[in-house]
C-alpha cells in the first residue's frame, strides 16, 4: 500500500478486524476480482433500474440470555478497570428474498461493498479521509430510534451515549496524534439520520482533523497500521479491550468492523465495515452490536443490537 501510494497509483484495499488479512487491488485488478465498491469517492458497480422487488427481510435475534453472557463478561471487565469502553458484537441468522448482490444494488448508503457469494456491506461510518495532506476521522457512536419523542435531543444528552461518544472521541484523537500534527476537534456530537425499511435511526458523530506528519506523507499503509483496529468498533484501551472481546463474542469477526478504503493517486476515502451481511454454510448472518460501559443497561443494548439488524431499503 505505501509503494503503491507514493507512486501515486489508484488501489481499493481491505483489511479485516484482526488486520491479518489485507487485500489490495489497483484499479485494473479490480474488474477481476468479483468485488463492486459503490463509495462516495469511487464506483466500479453499473446502475440498475429494476430495483422494484419486493422485499422480505427476518431476523432471529439470540434471546436475551444468550446476550447477557459476554454482556456480563465485558461488565465484569470494566468494573476490574480492564477496559472503560468495549464493543461487543453479536452474530444474527436472517432470512431474505434477495441475493447479495440484489442487498447491494436496493441498499443505500455511503459506502457500499459486494464481495460475491460471500459478505456485503452497507456502511453509514467513514474511517479516515485523506484530503491535501489533512487526515480526518468521524467517528460513529450512540444510535437512538428517530420515532421517539425529541429522539436526537435524548441521544444528545443521554448520560451513557455521551461517556461513551466522549471516549471514543478522546480515543480517536489520541490515535491521530500518532500520524498527525495540529489534532482537533472540529465538529463535536452531530446527528445523522438514517433511513431503513424496518425503522429509521439516528446516529451520533463527530469529526476530528490533523496535518500529516512528514514521514507519514504518502505513506497510506503506515498510516492504517498505526491506526488499526479502528476504535470505534473496539474500545479503549486497545490491547485489553481486544482481548476482552475475543473472549466474550466467540465468533471470528472475519472482515466485519474491518476497513476498507479507495485511494484515488492523491487522496484517500475509508470506511469502517459494519452494517455487515455474511454468507456461511448457505445462510445468512448480520453482525452488529454497540459500545459498553460501565453505565450500560443489558435490556437497552441487546435493544441497540436488534435496532442495527436492518437493510437501509426504503
Amino acid at each position: 500500500m505505501d509503494e503503491l501510494s507514493q507512486k501515486k497509483v489508484p488501489f481499493f484495499f481491505m483489511i479485516d478486524f484482526l488486520c491479518e488479512n489485507v487485500l489490495v487491488y489497483t484499479e485494473s485488478e479490480l474488474y477481476n476480482s468479483g468485488l463492486l465498491i459503490d463509495f462516495q469517492s469511487f464506483s466500479n458497480a453499473k446502475q440498475k433500474d429494476d430495483l422494484t422487488k419486493k422485499t422480505d427481510f427476518k431476523s432471529f435475534p439470540e434471546t436475551v440470555e444468550e446476550f447477557k453472557k459476554g454482556f456480563v463478561h465485558v461488565q465484569n471487565n470494566l468494573r476490574l478497570g480492564n477496559s472503560y469502553l468495549t464493543n461487543y458484537t453479536r452474530k444474527t441468522e436472517i432470512e431474505t428474498n434477495l441475493s447479495l448482490e440484489e442487498i447491494f444494488y436496493h441498499s443505500q448508503a455511503k459506502y457500499k461493498v459486494l464481495s460475491e457469494d460471500f459478505f456485503v456491506f452497507f456502511s453509514p461510518e467513514t474511517f479516515v479521509k485523506i484530503i491535501n495532506g489533512k487526515i480526518y476521522t468521524y467517528p460513529m457512536k450512540g444510535t437512538i430510534d428517530a420515532s421517539l419523542d425529541n429522539a436526537a435531543e435524548v441521544l444528545k444528552n443521554d448520560p451513557k451515549e455521551k461517556a461513551e461518544h466522549y471516549t471514543v472521541v478522546d480515543l480517536l484523537r489520541n490515535d491521530l496524534s500518532m500520524v498527525a500534527d495540529d489534532v482537533k476537534v472540529d465538529k463535536f456530537q452531530f446527528i445523522d439520520f438514517l433511513k431503513t425499511k424496518q425503522k429509521d435511526l439516528f446516529a451520533m458523530s463527530s469529526e476530528i482533523s490533523g496535518t500529516l506528519k512528514p514521514e507519514f506523507q504518502g505513506k497510506i499503509g503506515s498510516i492504517m497500521q498505526k491506526l488499526l483496529p479502528a476504535g470505534s468498533i473496539l474500545g479503549a484501551p486497545k490491547p485489553k479491550t481486544l482481548e476482552i472481546i475475543l473472549e466474550a463474542e466467540g465468533f471470528n469477526r472475519g472482515f466485519y468492523t474491518g476497513v476498507s478504503g479507495w485511494f484515488d493517486g492523491e487522496n484517500l476515502d475509508s470506511c469502517v465495515m459494519i452494517r455487515f451481511i455474511e454468507k456461511e454454510n448457505g445462510k445468512l448472518y448480520f453482525k452488529s452490536g454497540g459500545g459498553i460501559t460501565h453505565m450500560s443497561k443489558l435490556e437497552d443494548e441487546y435493544e441497540e443490537m436488534k435496532n442495527k439488524i436492518y437493510v437501509p431499503i426504503h
